[in-house]
């Protein structure tokens, strides 16, 4: 069995824009067993996920994602994406931050783990901790 493009192409539509999407229509795109992890949280289940993302999307006021490549395997894809997205806790300002999501497939989408800098999405845009992440990266870097 392919990682089947249809599923991976409905998925990349889905999350295109985010803040707009009917959270319902989740259970076209994943299995209801989903494992769902990034670096701040670990998902089971169909109901939890879509709790998620209720939760998270309540207060953006934009999250849209811009695709930048794709891998296919026989039963995953890869899918590197940049994510742009507006939190009022965050100054409401732009925010773009890269990533790549691992996905393991069947006729749903089984597994589903985002890798992405938690530094830029986060404690860069918070004013003390921004400065001290930033010198620190600076640091690093020399």
């Amino acid at each position: 069995m392919n990682s089947n493009p249809p599923l991976i192409e409905r998925f990349k539509d889905y999350f295109r824009v985010l803040h707009d999407s009917d959270l319902s229509q989740l259970r076209n795109i994943y299995d209801e067993n989903i494992v769902f992890k990034d670096p701040v949280h670990e998902i089971r289940g169909l109901v939890e996920l879509e709790d998620y993302f209720t939760s998270m999307c309540s207060d953006l006021s934009d999250c849209r994602f811009e695709y930048l490549d794709e891998l296919f395997g026989e039963h995953a894809a890869y899918v590197k994406w940049m994510m742009h997205f507006k939190h009022p806790k965050l100054g409401n300002r732009l925010i773009s931050v890269r990533g790549v999501s691992h996905l393991k497939v069947g006729d749903r989408i089984e597994y589903h783990e985002d890798f992405y800098d938690m530094g830029a999405m986060l404690y860069e845009q918070l004013p003390l901790l921004g400065n001290v992440t930033r010198w620190l990266r600076l640091r690093l870097a020399s």
